[in-house]
Protein backbone atom coordinates (compact mmCIF):
# COMPACT_ATOMS: atom_id res chain seq x y z
CA UNK A 1 0.00 0.00 0.00
CA UNK A 2 1.06 3.55 -0.52
CA UNK A 3 0.46 6.78 1.33
CA UNK A 4 -0.78 9.77 -0.59
CA UNK A 5 0.67 12.52 1.60
CA UNK A 6 3.95 12.95 3.38
CA UNK A 7 6.50 10.17 3.56
CA UNK A 8 5.76 6.62 2.59
CA UNK A 9 5.58 4.64 5.86
CA UNK A 10 5.89 0.89 6.12
CA UNK A 11 2.87 -1.31 5.41
CA UNK A 12 2.31 -2.13 9.09
CA UNK A 13 2.42 1.53 10.15
CA UNK A 14 0.04 2.49 7.35
CA UNK A 15 -2.41 -0.26 8.26
CA UNK A 16 -2.46 0.90 11.87
CA UNK A 17 -3.02 4.51 10.80
CA UNK A 18 -6.20 3.79 8.82
CA UNK A 19 -9.33 4.49 10.87
CA UNK A 20 -12.00 5.12 8.22
CA UNK A 21 -12.34 3.75 4.70
CA UNK A 22 -14.66 4.86 1.93
CA UNK A 23 -15.28 2.42 -0.93
CA UNK A 24 -16.80 3.45 -4.24
CA UNK A 25 -18.23 0.19 -5.60
CA UNK A 26 -17.96 -0.57 -9.29
CA UNK A 27 -18.67 -3.57 -11.46
CA UNK A 28 -15.07 -4.82 -11.67
CA UNK A 29 -12.98 -2.17 -9.89
CA UNK A 30 -13.34 -0.54 -6.47
CA UNK A 31 -11.87 2.86 -5.60
CA UNK A 32 -10.73 3.02 -1.98
CA UNK A 33 -9.84 6.05 0.16
CA UNK A 34 -8.60 5.62 3.73
CA UNK A 35 -8.32 8.31 6.42
CA UNK A 36 -6.51 8.36 9.73
CA UNK A 37 -7.95 9.57 13.05
CA UNK A 38 -7.26 13.22 12.12
CA UNK A 39 -9.08 12.94 8.78
CA UNK A 40 -5.95 13.01 6.61
CA UNK A 41 -5.97 10.74 3.56
CA UNK A 42 -3.41 7.95 3.99
CA UNK A 43 -4.73 5.50 1.39
CA UNK A 44 -5.87 6.14 -2.16
CA UNK A 45 -5.95 3.07 -4.39
CA UNK A 46 -7.93 1.22 -7.03
CA UNK A 47 -8.59 -2.45 -6.29
CA UNK A 48 -10.13 -5.21 -8.35
CA UNK A 49 -13.17 -7.07 -7.00
CA UNK A 50 -11.08 -10.04 -5.97
CA UNK A 51 -8.59 -7.91 -4.01
CA UNK A 52 -11.07 -6.19 -1.69
CA UNK A 53 -11.63 -8.95 0.86
CA UNK A 54 -8.02 -10.11 0.81
CA UNK A 55 -6.59 -6.64 1.46
CA UNK A 56 -9.14 -5.62 4.05
CA UNK A 57 -8.59 -8.90 5.91
CA UNK A 58 -5.06 -7.68 6.75
CA UNK A 59 -6.29 -4.39 8.23
CA UNK A 60 -7.20 -3.83 11.89
CA UNK A 61 -10.97 -3.36 12.45
CA UNK A 62 -12.03 0.05 11.15
CA UNK A 63 -15.12 1.97 10.02
CA UNK A 64 -15.97 1.27 6.37
CA UNK A 65 -18.59 3.21 4.44
CA UNK A 66 -20.28 2.31 1.16
CA UNK A 67 -23.26 3.48 -0.84
CA UNK A 68 -26.26 1.15 -0.72
CA UNK A 69 -26.23 -0.19 -4.28
CA UNK A 70 -26.06 -3.50 -6.13
CA UNK A 71 -23.56 -5.79 -4.41
CA UNK A 72 -23.15 -3.57 -1.35
CA UNK A 73 -25.14 -5.80 1.02
CA UNK A 74 -23.11 -8.89 0.11
CA UNK A 75 -19.81 -7.05 0.56
CA UNK A 76 -21.00 -5.50 3.83
CA UNK A 77 -21.75 -8.96 5.26
CA UNK A 78 -18.29 -10.17 4.23
CA UNK A 79 -16.55 -7.19 5.82
CA UNK A 80 -18.53 -7.54 9.04
CA UNK A 81 -17.39 -11.15 9.25
CA UNK A 82 -13.80 -9.82 9.07
CA UNK A 83 -14.48 -7.64 12.12
CA UNK A 84 -14.95 -4.30 10.38
CA UNK A 85 -17.80 -1.88 11.09
CA UNK A 86 -19.29 -1.77 7.60
CA UNK A 87 -22.13 0.71 7.06
CA UNK A 88 -24.32 1.45 4.05
CA UNK A 89 -25.74 4.87 3.19
CA UNK A 90 -28.23 6.14 0.59
CA UNK A 91 -26.36 7.68 -2.33
CA UNK A 92 -28.34 10.92 -2.15
CA UNK A 93 -27.10 11.52 1.42
CA UNK A 94 -23.47 11.05 0.34
CA UNK A 95 -23.60 13.46 -2.60
CA UNK A 96 -23.39 16.71 -0.53
CA UNK A 97 -19.97 15.64 0.80
CA UNK A 98 -18.42 15.44 -2.67
CA UNK A 99 -15.97 18.27 -3.41
CA UNK A 100 -14.95 19.50 -6.83
CA UNK A 101 -15.63 17.68 -10.07
CA UNK A 102 -16.84 14.11 -9.98
CA UNK A 103 -14.54 11.12 -10.24
CA UNK A 104 -14.40 7.76 -8.48
CA UNK A 105 -11.72 8.70 -5.96
CA UNK A 106 -13.60 11.84 -4.92
CA UNK A 107 -16.73 9.75 -4.57
CA UNK A 108 -14.85 7.38 -2.25
CA UNK A 109 -13.54 10.36 -0.26
CA UNK A 110 -17.09 11.72 0.08
CA UNK A 111 -18.24 8.32 1.33
CA UNK A 112 -15.46 8.30 3.94
CA UNK A 113 -16.51 11.77 5.09
CA UNK A 114 -20.25 10.93 5.19
CA UNK A 115 -19.93 7.69 7.15
CA UNK A 116 -18.40 9.57 10.10
CA UNK A 117 -21.33 11.97 10.52
CA UNK A 118 -23.25 11.24 13.76
CA UNK A 119 -26.55 12.30 12.17
CA UNK A 120 -26.14 10.19 9.01
CA UNK A 121 -29.01 7.83 8.19
CA UNK A 122 -27.79 4.34 7.41
CA UNK A 123 -29.31 1.40 5.55
CA UNK A 124 -29.53 -1.91 7.39
CA UNK A 125 -27.45 -4.66 5.80
CA UNK A 126 -29.71 -7.32 4.32
CA UNK A 127 -29.16 -10.99 5.00
CA UNK A 128 -29.01 -13.62 2.25
CA UNK A 129 -32.60 -14.68 3.07
CA UNK A 130 -33.79 -11.08 2.73
CA UNK A 131 -32.05 -10.71 -0.62
CA UNK A 132 -33.62 -13.96 -1.86
CA UNK A 133 -37.08 -12.85 -0.76
CA UNK A 134 -36.58 -9.43 -2.33
CA UNK A 135 -35.54 -11.11 -5.59
CA UNK A 136 -38.80 -13.09 -5.63
CA UNK A 137 -40.79 -9.87 -5.22
CA UNK A 138 -38.85 -8.08 -7.95
CA UNK A 139 -39.35 -10.91 -10.44
CA UNK A 140 -43.04 -11.11 -9.58
CA UNK A 141 -43.43 -7.33 -9.97
CA UNK A 142 -41.76 -7.46 -13.40
CA UNK A 143 -44.06 -10.27 -14.54
CA UNK A 144 -47.14 -8.42 -13.30
CA UNK A 145 -46.06 -5.42 -15.37
CA UNK A 146 -45.59 -7.59 -18.43
CA UNK A 147 -49.03 -9.14 -17.92
CA UNK A 148 -50.60 -5.70 -17.63
CA UNK A 149 -48.88 -4.69 -20.87
CA UNK A 150 -50.21 -7.76 -22.70
CA UNK A 151 -53.75 -7.15 -21.44
CA UNK A 152 -53.65 -3.49 -22.44
CA UNK A 153 -52.37 -4.41 -25.88
CA UNK A 154 -55.23 -6.89 -26.38
CA UNK A 155 -57.75 -4.24 -25.34
CA UNK A 156 -56.20 -1.69 -27.71
CA UNK A 157 -56.26 -4.06 -30.70
CA UNK A 158 -59.90 -4.96 -30.02
CA UNK A 159 -60.87 -1.31 -29.62
CA UNK A 160 -59.24 -0.48 -32.95
CA UNK A 161 -61.72 -2.91 -34.50
CA UNK A 162 -64.64 -1.35 -32.62
CA UNK A 163 -64.89 -4.01 -29.90
CA UNK A 164 -65.03 -2.53 -26.40
CA UNK A 165 -64.72 -4.76 -23.32
CA UNK A 166 -65.77 -3.86 -19.82
CA UNK A 167 -63.07 -2.65 -17.45
CA UNK A 168 -61.37 -5.29 -15.38
CA UNK A 169 -59.08 -8.25 -15.92
CA UNK A 170 -61.79 -10.83 -15.23
CA UNK A 171 -64.20 -9.30 -17.77
CA UNK A 172 -61.65 -9.53 -20.56
CA UNK A 173 -60.67 -13.07 -19.62
CA UNK A 174 -64.33 -14.16 -19.67
CA UNK A 175 -65.30 -12.40 -22.92
CA UNK A 176 -62.16 -12.94 -25.00
CA UNK A 177 -62.86 -16.55 -26.16
CA UNK A 178 -66.34 -15.55 -27.39
CA UNK A 179 -64.99 -12.50 -29.19
CA UNK A 180 -62.34 -14.52 -31.01
CA UNK A 181 -64.93 -17.12 -32.03
CA UNK A 182 -67.78 -14.85 -33.18
CA UNK A 183 -66.31 -11.52 -34.29
CA UNK A 184 -64.54 -12.74 -37.40
CA UNK A 185 -66.47 -10.10 -39.32
CA UNK A 186 -64.23 -7.33 -37.98
CA UNK A 187 -61.14 -9.33 -36.91
CA UNK A 188 -58.91 -10.43 -39.77
CA UNK A 189 -57.13 -13.82 -39.62
CA UNK A 190 -53.84 -12.04 -38.96
CA UNK A 191 -55.31 -10.05 -36.07
CA UNK A 192 -56.84 -13.23 -34.63
CA UNK A 193 -53.41 -14.87 -34.61
CA UNK A 194 -51.86 -11.82 -32.94
CA UNK A 195 -54.49 -11.69 -30.19
CA UNK A 196 -54.33 -15.45 -29.62
CA UNK A 197 -50.55 -15.20 -29.22
CA UNK A 198 -50.98 -12.39 -26.70
CA UNK A 199 -53.57 -14.49 -24.85
CA UNK A 200 -51.03 -17.36 -24.69
CA UNK A 201 -48.46 -14.94 -23.23
CA UNK A 202 -51.08 -13.87 -20.71
CA UNK A 203 -51.71 -17.47 -19.64
CA UNK A 204 -47.98 -18.22 -19.26
CA UNK A 205 -47.46 -15.08 -17.21
CA UNK A 206 -50.42 -16.03 -15.01
CA UNK A 207 -48.83 -19.39 -14.30
CA UNK A 208 -45.46 -17.87 -13.41
CA UNK A 209 -47.02 -15.19 -11.22
CA UNK A 210 -49.14 -17.77 -9.42
CA UNK A 211 -46.08 -19.94 -8.81
CA UNK A 212 -44.09 -17.03 -7.37
CA UNK A 213 -47.04 -15.89 -5.27
CA UNK A 214 -47.42 -19.38 -3.81
CA UNK A 215 -43.71 -19.52 -2.99
CA UNK A 216 -43.83 -16.10 -1.30
CA UNK A 217 -46.95 -17.11 0.64
CA UNK A 218 -45.27 -20.31 1.83
CA UNK A 219 -42.24 -18.39 3.04
CA UNK A 220 -44.47 -15.82 4.78
CA UNK A 221 -46.41 -18.55 6.60
CA UNK A 222 -43.14 -19.99 7.91
CA UNK A 223 -41.73 -16.66 9.16
CA UNK A 224 -42.84 -15.42 12.58
CA UNK A 225 -42.35 -11.75 11.72
CA UNK A 226 -44.57 -12.13 8.65
CA UNK A 227 -47.20 -13.93 10.70
CA UNK A 228 -47.33 -11.04 13.16
CA UNK A 229 -47.60 -8.52 10.33
CA UNK A 230 -50.52 -10.41 8.81
CA UNK A 231 -52.57 -9.64 11.94
CA UNK A 232 -52.65 -5.98 10.81
CA UNK A 233 -55.77 -5.18 8.71
CA UNK A 234 -55.15 -5.19 4.96
CA UNK A 235 -51.75 -6.87 5.21
CA UNK A 236 -51.30 -10.32 3.70
CA UNK A 237 -48.37 -12.53 2.68
CA UNK A 238 -47.19 -10.26 -0.15
CA UNK A 239 -46.97 -7.05 1.91
CA UNK A 240 -45.62 -8.73 5.03
CA UNK A 241 -42.84 -10.55 3.18
CA UNK A 242 -41.97 -7.44 1.15
CA UNK A 243 -41.67 -5.42 4.37
CA UNK A 244 -39.46 -8.02 6.07
CA UNK A 245 -37.29 -8.21 2.95
CA UNK A 246 -36.94 -4.41 2.86
CA UNK A 247 -36.30 -3.47 6.50
CA UNK A 248 -35.79 -6.71 8.45
CA UNK A 249 -36.82 -6.00 12.04
CA UNK A 250 -37.10 -2.26 11.44
CA UNK A 251 -34.29 -1.35 13.85
CA UNK A 252 -32.95 1.26 11.43
CA UNK A 253 -36.02 3.43 12.24
CA UNK A 254 -36.50 4.91 15.70
CA UNK A 255 -40.29 5.13 15.38
CA UNK A 256 -43.14 4.32 13.02
CA UNK A 257 -43.28 7.92 11.86
CA UNK A 258 -39.79 7.61 10.41
CA UNK A 259 -40.82 4.48 8.51
CA UNK A 260 -43.87 6.25 7.05
CA UNK A 261 -41.68 9.17 6.00
CA UNK A 262 -39.14 6.79 4.43
CA UNK A 263 -41.94 5.20 2.41
CA UNK A 264 -42.89 8.63 1.07
CA UNK A 265 -46.40 8.59 2.58
CA UNK A 266 -46.07 12.00 4.23
CA UNK A 267 -46.60 15.45 2.65
CA UNK A 268 -43.62 17.15 1.06
CA UNK A 269 -42.70 20.09 3.30
CA UNK A 270 -41.34 23.40 2.00
CA UNK A 271 -41.45 25.65 5.06
CA UNK A 272 -39.59 28.79 6.02
CA UNK A 273 -39.95 31.22 8.89
CA UNK A 274 -43.50 31.10 10.23
CA UNK A 275 -44.95 29.62 7.03
CA UNK A 276 -45.64 25.89 6.89
CA UNK A 277 -46.26 24.71 3.33
CA UNK A 278 -47.29 21.08 2.78
CA UNK A 279 -47.58 19.65 -0.71
CA UNK A 280 -48.19 16.22 -2.21
CA UNK A 281 -46.58 13.10 -0.75
CA UNK A 282 -42.82 12.98 -1.08
CA UNK A 283 -42.68 9.55 -2.83
CA UNK A 284 -39.32 8.78 -1.23
CA UNK A 285 -38.05 5.35 -0.33
CA UNK A 286 -39.30 2.01 -1.57
CA UNK A 287 -41.84 2.63 -4.35
CA UNK A 288 -42.92 -1.02 -4.52
CA UNK A 289 -43.64 -1.23 -0.78
CA UNK A 290 -45.42 2.15 -0.82
CA UNK A 291 -47.75 0.98 -3.60
CA UNK A 292 -48.55 -2.18 -1.62
CA UNK A 293 -49.51 -0.18 1.48
CA UNK A 294 -51.75 2.10 -0.60
CA UNK A 295 -53.46 -1.00 -2.02
CA UNK A 296 -53.89 -2.32 1.53
CA UNK A 297 -55.52 0.96 2.55
CA UNK A 298 -58.02 0.70 -0.33
CA UNK A 299 -58.82 -2.88 0.71
CA UNK A 300 -59.59 -1.71 4.24
CA UNK A 301 -61.74 1.19 3.00
CA UNK A 302 -63.69 -0.79 0.39
CA UNK A 303 -63.88 -4.38 1.59
CA UNK A 304 -63.71 -4.21 5.39
CA UNK A 305 -67.23 -3.66 6.72
CA UNK A 306 -66.49 -3.50 10.44
CA UNK A 307 -63.75 -0.96 11.09
CA UNK A 308 -64.48 -1.04 14.81
CA UNK A 309 -63.01 -4.53 14.91
CA UNK A 310 -59.59 -3.01 14.20
CA UNK A 311 -60.06 0.21 16.17
CA UNK A 312 -60.25 2.32 13.01
CA UNK A 313 -63.94 3.22 13.00
CA UNK A 314 -63.81 6.62 14.71
CA UNK A 315 -60.60 7.65 12.91
CA UNK A 316 -61.89 6.77 9.43
CA UNK A 317 -65.30 8.37 9.99
CA UNK A 318 -63.71 11.61 11.23
CA UNK A 319 -61.21 11.65 8.35
CA UNK A 320 -63.95 11.04 5.77
CA UNK A 321 -65.60 14.34 6.73
CA UNK A 322 -62.54 16.45 5.92
CA UNK A 323 -60.48 14.49 3.36
CA UNK A 324 -60.97 13.51 -0.26
CA UNK A 325 -61.22 9.73 -0.62
CA UNK A 326 -57.83 9.54 -2.40
CA UNK A 327 -56.17 11.58 0.35
CA UNK A 328 -57.90 9.40 2.93
CA UNK A 329 -56.40 6.29 1.32
CA UNK A 330 -52.89 7.76 1.56
CA UNK A 331 -53.45 8.80 5.18
CA UNK A 332 -54.72 5.33 6.05
CA UNK A 333 -51.74 3.76 4.25
CA UNK A 334 -49.43 5.86 6.43
CA UNK A 335 -51.33 4.76 9.53
CA UNK A 336 -51.13 1.10 8.54
CA UNK A 337 -47.40 1.45 7.82
CA UNK A 338 -46.79 2.90 11.29
CA UNK A 339 -48.83 0.11 12.89
CA UNK A 340 -46.94 -2.49 10.86
CA UNK A 341 -43.58 -1.07 11.94
CA UNK A 342 -44.62 -1.23 15.61
CA UNK A 343 -45.79 -4.83 15.22
CA UNK A 344 -42.54 -5.79 13.49
CA UNK A 345 -40.17 -3.92 15.80
CA UNK A 346 -41.84 -4.76 19.11
CA UNK A 347 -42.32 -8.43 18.29
CA UNK A 348 -46.03 -8.46 19.17
CA UNK A 349 -49.11 -9.23 17.10
CA UNK A 350 -51.63 -6.48 16.35
CA UNK A 351 -54.22 -6.07 19.09
CA UNK A 352 -57.24 -3.77 19.08
CA UNK A 353 -58.09 -2.23 22.45
CA UNK A 354 -61.54 -0.66 22.63
CA UNK A 355 -62.20 2.71 24.20
CA UNK A 356 -64.05 1.18 27.16
CA UNK A 357 -61.16 -1.13 27.98
CA UNK A 358 -58.70 1.71 27.69
CA UNK A 359 -60.77 3.95 29.96
CA UNK A 360 -61.04 1.25 32.61
CA UNK A 361 -57.29 0.85 32.87
CA UNK A 362 -55.46 2.74 35.63
CA UNK A 363 -53.52 5.78 34.54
Amino acid sequence: MEATRGTNPSGARLNAAIAVIGIDIGKNSFHVVGQDHRGAIVLRQKWSRGQVEARLANLPPCLIGMEACVGAHHLSCKLQMLGHDARLMPAKYVRPYSKGQKNDFRDAEAIAEAVQRPTMKFVATKTADQLDLQALHRVRDRLVGQRTGAINQIRAFLLERGIAVRQGLHSLRFELPGILATRTDVLSPRMLRIIEALADDWRRLDERIEGLSNEIETLARQDQACQRLMTVPGIGPIISSAMVAAIGTGDVFSKGRDFGAWLGLVPKQISTGDRTILGSISRHGNRYLRALFVQAAWVVLVKVKCWERYGLDSWIKAAKKRLHHNVLAIALANKLARIAWAVLNKGRAFECVTTEETASRPA
